[in-house]
């Protein structure tokens, strides 16, 4: 398989443009599918407090023939932790086993507000080294902007729901100018898998429509977490880097979006 490609976080860490959503997975299946992962190739696991499976996760990590160095982990701190960001942030590295994580999340913005308190928190807790990086999830624009107004540091990366049907281009523009990465999560949940478009080019290609929109999420250089516990699935997931997609292709499928 080829070497996974990374985009590049505002600090100078690298996150790897695929990994393993883990939402739902729990108990012995999550380590499974963690495993799984790992083994075939995945460098990137996302979890959070709220999934409940940060000991499965981090001892799947250890059990791994993996360096710890070499596999890049997210949580996320719960929105309604906010003003307990330390001992969130502690549980969760003692449920993993590790004395940091590479990238935490503020999970949903607390009470729907930015909060700029709980992220001068997270910012604290990442240069004392427990965070390699930090950042939010679904988070606006205008909530960032607050949070960088606030603070001069912009949030590593925003994970947000994206997909062909979500694609906007203006938004992915706004974040880049400021320095933020976008992370998308459930690429299939908001995807017909069955439009005509996506099926003539996967079938162009000799892959399915589901390999054809995580390939083009690289394409767009925004990082993807498909989630899956099927061995299979999660194989033919990351199983897209002998695939490239032309100009026209890329821009078939961004045409798919229902966002004016």
């Amino acid at each position: 398989m080829s070497e996974i490609p990374f985009a590049t976080l505002s600090n100078g860490e690298r996150i790897p443009l695929i990994g393993l959503g883990t939402w739902a997975l729990r108990g012995r299946t999550a380590y499974s599918a963690i495993r799984f992962a790992l083994d075939a190739g995945y460098r990137h696991i996302d979890t959070a407090t709220n999934y409940r499976n940060e000991t499965e996760i981090g001892r799947a990590v250890a059990d791994s023939s993996i360096d710890r160095r070499d596999v890049f982990v997210t949580t996320k701190l719960p929105a309604e932790s906010a003003g307990r960001e330390r001992p969130t942030i502690e549980r969760s590295l003692r449920a993993l086993g590790m004395d940091y994580v590479d990238l935490w999340l503020i999970h949903w913005p607390p009470g729907g507000r930015a909060q700029p308190e709980t992220w001068k928190q997270l910012l604290g807790i990442a240069d004392e080294g427990l965070a390699r990086a930090v950042g939010v999830s679904n988070y606006s624009i205008a909530q960032l902007d607050e949070l960088i107004d606030a603070t001069g540091r912009a949030p590593a990366v925003n994970q947000i729901k994206w997909g062909p049907s979500l694609y906007d281009a203006a938004l992915l523009e706004e974040h880049r100018r400021r320095g933020v990465v976008v992370e998308g999560w459930s690429p299939f949940k908001s995807t017909n898998l069955g439009h005509p478009v996506l099926v003539e080019i996967a079938r162009k290609h000799g892959v399915t429509p589901a390999q054809v929109v995580l390939r083009w999420h690289i394409e767009h250089e925004v990082v993807v977490i498909p989630k899956s516990q099927n061995p299979e699935r999660i194989k033919e997931n990351i199983d897209i880097f002998g695939l490239s997609l032309s100009a026209d292709e890329v821009e078939r499928i961004d045409g798919l979006s229902q966002r004016s």
